[in-house]
């Protein structure tokens, strides 16, 4: 699901508030594969940062990058991208073509990259973002929607395991960072 132009509006202020994400939104544009999209920790860090203040237990993130190439598998390719964003953006990037996670995640094939960001494992992870255009405009790709995102709630998506999920609780500590989380069981 595509984002409405509110929505997106709401997210790329947030998302591009400062020159760091910015730089990283850039650097995607411009030297990631094609149809590259920056997901997960990028855009929740961001959003739960505006609505609870600075996380109160830091842990290291890194800059996901999602696409969907089912015609070249090859790790290394992504490996490669890395190093050139890394050139760029000094940041720990981690680009991972989606086509080769289904398997890797136990599941079906994916179609494409909105079908294989629809398995994240929450809803307020199961979001990611790319510039348009002239870099003006944020285009916005979110399966459940961004209502979880906004209201700082963590959920499991549909497609994940009980058990992957209740891990991840645990060892993202989102509560403990930001208290204002709520975490839906």
């Amino acid at each position: 699901m595509r984002a409405s132009a509110g929505e997106a509006s709401w997210l790329h202020t947030i998302v591009c508030a400062t020159r760091e994400r910015r730089d990283c939104l850039r650097a995607l544009s411009s030297l990631a594969p094609p149809g590259a999209w920056l997901s997960a920790g990028f855009v929740r860090n961001a959003v739960f940062t505006e609505l609870f203040g600075p996380p109160r237990v830091q842990l290291e993130s890194d800059l996901d990058v999602i696409y969907f190439d089912a015609q070249q598998l090859d790790v290394e390719r992504d490996l490669a991208f890395e190093r050139t964003l890394f050139a760029h953006v000094p940041a720990l990037w981690s680009v991972t073509n989606q086509a080769r996670m289904a398997e890797y995640n136990g599941q079906p094939p994916y179609r494409d990259v909105e079908d294989a960001l629809a398995c994240f494992p929450e809803t307020a992870t199961a979001v990611a973002v790319r510039l348009r255009g002239n870099g003006s405009e944020l285009e916005v790709l979110a399966p459940y929607g961004l209502t979880d995102l906004r209201a700082g709630v963590i959920r499991a998506t549909p497609r994940i395991r009980q058990d992957v999920f209740e891990s991840r609780c645990e060892s993202k500590r989102w509560i403990e960072r930001w208290p204002g989380v709520r975490v839906e069981r």
